[in-house]
């Protein structure tokens, strides 16, 4: 195959990713404090918090798989997950954010201490450490193979380039180094996706007139499917109701969201930053999957290899995108940087206050624990990039699995917070409990139910975790008295 990528492409991808480490050079030389590393000293803008609450949860999947959605049979129907969306973003900031917000927090499991105990916050901050580095090194491994197929680089140094961007940014300059990144790649992704719509367009014989006739004909640009079967995965039901507990465990217990709010300014401006990211997401949604329904449509008219929808975009940019004019080079950029938004400052975060500082018998200086910090930024990208590498050796239905078993935390973190804040009866050994139930129940409605026939939609599944933990840790409560651990509060 020809390399598709000229000079001028690959000097915009190097503009990029030079641009990714300016930032945070330039801002590394205001971070001069723990809580200015961590939280940018509590004083970035709402606006530049939600561009990068959307720019973390958009991964290079999501830049290449949801077009293949609108490529396949489900049209504009994910958008009803979007719906979701901004539904359980609501929730979120009525109820969870009034709890970051009460006190000078700097890791979001420092709630749970004070509501149940210790164990139960570290046990919540290991969840989300093991599962966002797992989640995260896969995920790296993914935009990786697009990086390996259209640069011909090998996997391993594809894994560790992206690697040592994403590190170096969030080393040198912290949370603010995050966010500001974040808001650039945002616009690069977007700034891409528009080029790629008027690219396609471009190619398909009839134009834009016969683009919407193809959509029509094929029942595209239908959204709301009332169907109330569990097995599908986008239905009104599954989306909104599902699509919402899913994002309030993504975006109001994974302390990587959580870092972001408790960097704004007030409860206010994270509140905005929250409720209008996931209005931005929907639209954002929107017009990925009519560049699915463009592919469908171009390669209706040109039909050649049988592909996976998840490849048809990446295959569109390969052998079609006009060669060395910067596009392919803006699209290779769009792709990976929808990745370098990194969770290395949160696991940081919660590593050192959730489970160092409370091992220390006196209190370490500041300059100690930034000194710390930074090292265990380091760590967590070496855990990250030898996951991403370790992963090429591993075939697809592993590597999804995996992904899936890291998205189980978002039920079950949100299942214990539920109980912190929706009940007074249940103590620690209710949440360490309805937890573990939680976990098993989730194994077994992924990997048991489907052998014996019965198919549960990815959608329901934090639902499932969420009110199992609850439940559990409710029905536990009856039997097991509470009892205040040191330092919790009833």
């Amino acid at each position: 195959m020809t390399l598709p990528l000229g000079p001028i492409d690959i000097a915009v991808l190097g503009a990029y990713l030079a641009a990714a480490i300016g930032i945070g050079l330039k801002v590394g030389g205001k971070t001069k404090s723990l809580e200015s590393y961590l939280l940018g000293d509590r004083d970035l803008a709402w606006w530049a918090i939600l561009g990068s609450i959307v720019a973390t949860e958009t991964s290079a999947a999501t830049v290449l798989s949801v077009p293949g959605e609108a490529y396949g049979a489900t049209g504009m129907k994910f958008l009803q997950l979007a719906l979701g969306y901004i539904v359980g973003r609501a929730i979120i900031v009525r109820l969870l954010l009034p709890l970051y917000f009460r006190g000078q927090l700097l890791t979001a499991y420092e709630v749970l201490q004070q509501r149940f105990g210790g164990a139960t916050r570290q046990a919540a901050s290991f969840v989300f450490l093991v599962t966002r580095n797992l989640g995260d090194g896969l995920r790296l491994f993914l935009a990786a193979i697009v990086l390996h197929r259209l640069a011909e680089v090998p996997m391993a140094w594809s894994v560790l380039i992206m690697g040592v961007i994403s590190t170096a940014y969030t080393f040198w300059g912290g949370m603010r180094s995050i966010v500001w990144n974040d808001c650039v790649q945002f616009v690069v992704y977007m700034v891409g996706a528009i080029a790629a719509v008027f690219v396609i367009a471009g190619h398909i014989s009839g134009g834009w007139s016969e683009l919407f006739r193809f959509a029509a004909e094929h029942d595209k640009f239908r959204v709301l499917d009332f169907n109330p079967a569990f097995n599908q995965d986008y239905t009104l039901w599954a989306g909104v109701i599902g699509g919402a507990v899913l994002t309030i465990g993504t975006h109001g217990t994974d302390h990587s969201m959580v870092q972001r709010y408790l960097s704004a300014r007030s409860q206010s401006a994270a509140g905005w930053a929250v409720f209008l990211s996931g209005i931005v997401v929907f639209l954002q949604f929107t017009l990925f999957l009519f560049i699915g329904i463009e592919l469908a449509c171009y390669y209706a008219q040109n039909p050649g290899p049988v592909l996976k929808k998840d490849e048809v975009f990446a295959d569109f940019i390969v052998h079609v995108f006009p060669q060395n004019t910067g596009l392919i080079g803006l699209m290779l950029a769009a792709i990976l940087s929808s990745t370098l938004s990194s969770s290395l400052s949160a696991s940081a975060a919660a590593l050192v206050n959730d489970f160092y500082l409370p091992c220390r018998k006196s209190l370490p200086t500041s300059e100690h624990l930034y000194f710390v910090t930074r090292g265990l930024t380091i760590a967590f990208g070496v855990v990250q990039v030898a996951i991403g590498i370790g992963a090429q050796f591993l075939n697809d239905s592993v590597v999804k699995n995996a992904l899936t078993i890291a998205g189980f935390s978002a039920g079950l973190l949100l299942g214990v917070f539920a109980l912190g804040v929706l009940t007074r009866r249940a103590g620690q050994t209710s949440a360490l409990v309805g937890g573990a139930a939680g976990l098993v129940v989730l194994l077994a409605v992924k990997f048991v139910l489907p052998g014996q026939g019965v198919a549960i939609a990815f959608p329901w599944l934090a639902l499932i975790g969420a009110s199992t933990t609850f439940g559990v840790g409710c029905f536990v409560s009856l039997f097991v008295p509470q009892q205040t651990p040191p330092g919790a509060t009833s």
